[in-house]
Parts: C-alpha cells; sequence; structure tokens
C-alpha cells in the first residue's frame, strides 16, 4: 500500500459521486477497480452494458464513462484531491478506459471543477416542454468555455439548422421503427418503475406524450412499458440546441467529450437550466453525419443538448457503488 493511500470509505464515496452522471438509456456501462498496492483507480467500460445495435462503435458507452470520470473528478476536487488521469492506458484492453490517480498533492483543488459538486445530484435529464425565454448569451458563453476545458467544443447552431435537425430526429424515429433488434435494445433498458430497479428508464422519467410536432425527446412508453395516467403536451416546435463536437472521432475523444458534457450539464444546472439530450440523430451513421453545422469548424458532433426553462427531470435510479467498485 502506498504512502499515500486513500480510505476505502473515501473512495467510494469518490464512485458514489461517479455514478451520477448520465448515459445512454441510463445503462451505467462503467466499472471501477481500485487497486490498493498502487492507489490507482481504474475506469472500465462493462462489456455486459453495452449496446450492439444502437451502439456498435461503443461511442456512447465511451461517453457515459468520459461523464463519469467528470464526476469522479469534481468529487475528488471538493475533497482537496488531486485526480491525475491517464487515459486509454492499456492499448492491447478496449475496455481499460482510464487510470486516476488520486493524491492531497498541490496543487491540492481545481477550484472551477469543485464549485460544480452541488450539480451532481441536482442534475436530472428533463423531458418535459421548455418555454419560450432564450437561454441569455453569457450563459451559453460560460458554457462554451465549459466545453472548451475539456478540449471540446460546444456550438450552438442558427435556426434554420435547428429546423433541419428537428427533421434529422423525425428520421431517426422512422429508422428505429423500422429496425426491430434496435426497438427490443431500448425496450431491454425500458423499466415499468417498480420497487428494486436501479438502471434504465422508469415509467416516471418518460415525460409527456407528445402532441403535434415530433418531440425533441425521446418516447420510451410502448405498449409493454405503458404509463398509465401519462398525459400528453405541446413541446417546442424549435427547441433550443448546442452541439458537442470534437476534431477526431476517436476513443480518446469521445472519452473527452462525455467528460465535456457532464461538465457543460452541470454548469447548465447551477444557472438554473433545465437539460435534456437528442442523441437519437447520432445513433445512425448516415443521419450523424448530417447533424453537424456546416458553419461550424467542428468535425464530429458527439451530442445535441437541448437548453432551455421548464420542470426539472425526476432522478432516475442507480445500482449502488457496491455493485461498480471492487477493491484488489
Amino acid at each position: 500500500m502506498t504512502a499515500n493511500a486513500l480510505p476505502r470509505e473515501l473512495v467510494a464515496s469518490l464512485v458514489e459521486d461517479a455514478i451520477t452522471a448520465p448515459s445512454m438509456h441510463n445503462a451505467q456501462p462503467w466499472r471501477f477497480v481500485h487497486r490498493t498496492d498502487t492507489g490507482t483507480l481504474e475506469l472500465h467500460g462493462d462489456p455486459s452494458r453495452a449496446m450492439p445495435h444502437t451502439d456498435p462503435d461503443r461511442r456512447a458507452l465511451h461517453i457515459g464513462c468520459g461523464a463519469a470520470l467528470l464526476g469522479l473528478r469534481v468529487g475528488a476536487a471538493h475533497r482537496g484531491l488531486t485526480a491525475a488521469v491517464e487515459p486509454l492506458p492499456a492499448p492491447a484492453d478496449p475496455w481499460h478506459l482510464a487510470d486516476v490517480r488520486l493524491s492531497r498533492a498541490v496543487p491540492a483543488t481545481d477550484g472551477d471543477l469543485a464549485a460544480l459538486r452541488p450539480a451532481l445530484r441536482e442534475r436530472h435529464t428533463s423531458r418535459y416542454p421548455f418555454g419560450d425565454e432564450r437561454v441569455p448569451a453569457e450563459i451559453l458563453d460560460g458554457l462554451m468555455a465549459e466545453a472548451a476545458r475539456e478540449a471540446c467544443r460546444l456550438v450552438v447552431p442558427g435556426a434554420w439548422f435547428v429546423d433541419a435537425l428537428m427533421d434529422l430526429v423525425h428520421d431517426s424515429e422512422l429508422y428505429e421503427a423500422a429496425d426491430p433488434h434496435v426497438r427490443a435494445e431500448v425496450a431491454a433498458w425500458t423499466r415499468t418503475g417498480g420497487a428494486g430497479e436501479s438502471e434504465g428508464i422508469p415509467a416516471y422519467a418518460f415525460g409527456p406524450r407528445q402532441f403535434g410536432v415530433t418531440s425533441p425527446v425521446r418516447d420510451f412508453e410502448a405498449p409493454r412499458h405503458s404509463a398509465p395516467g401519462r398525459g400528453s403536451a405541446r413541446f417546442e416546435e424549435r427547441p433550443q440546441v448546442a452541439l458537442l463536437g470534437t476534431g477526431g472521432d476517436t476513443p480518446r475523444e469521445w472519452l473527452a467529450s462525455g467528460q465535456a458534457l457532464h461538465r457543460v450539464l452541470l454548469r447548465a444546472t447551477l444557472d438554473g437550466l433545465s437539460t435534456s439530450l437528442i442523441s437519437q440523430p447520432l445513433e445512425w451513421p448516415e443521419l450523424r453525419a448530417l447533424a453537424r453545422d456546416p458553419g461550424s469548424a467542428t468535425g464530429f458532433v458527439q451530442m445535441v443538448l437541448r437548453l432551455g426553462y421548464g420542470p426539472r427531470g425526476r432522478a432516475t435510479p442507480r445500482r449502488p457503488v457496491s455493485e461498480v467498485l471492487a477493491f484488489v
């Protein structure tokens, strides 16, 4: 054991912060291993939570794990710890996504990260309509700065592109309806909201049904996952969106974009915004290529964020730390 070893209780509390992160269909595709001999905390992807039809190259899995990594860094900064991250440390093992070395070395904290911790348990996806109030430019500038701190780019497109993006959302719905394998995969991560569930999208988080035009949020309700009493509502026809992108499109950039995504969402939460993610067009290669704003220098869109003022979503379940953390 290293002289700088951290108590197990502290490591577990850091992982508890990490697993508040968003992930595709709330699959929570992460595992953590703490090696007590070196003090290294390893982040691994969980193959049992991969989605071979919806996410065949595991891009979304990397983004979810990157978001968990950012949550871990936020928790470490809050506790006065330095988190030195080595991404993809084992080229022969594509599931070994990062090594984190935690220490009390100087500099002890990242004030910008530590300030985000109150939002870890307040940030929830909102599948409700947002109001017409526009997000102020100064708040958008702050969100762009957060993405830039993780070597990513956040772009707010013009109104004409938002219309085109909503067309892509509609197209993606048609693609999904025509693919039984994708439909089955989505259904596998949709929950009825019963007691004891610790993963997936519960019925109480579906939000209202769309009334009218194509909804900017995915509708998880299916015949076998009906939500009694669920109402309908009109969603905004032209949502306020931002495109999170990277220059490259490799696992390293996917991990970086996951950290940027969570960082932006946490800052948005502290700024009083409600948020959701529009990933549907990005799940089809032929549509993802069209999701890039041609007026932007961003090479690859990794996520589309929907921002606005409206009801906050409810917390979705999380697996206990004991299921995702091992000490060896």
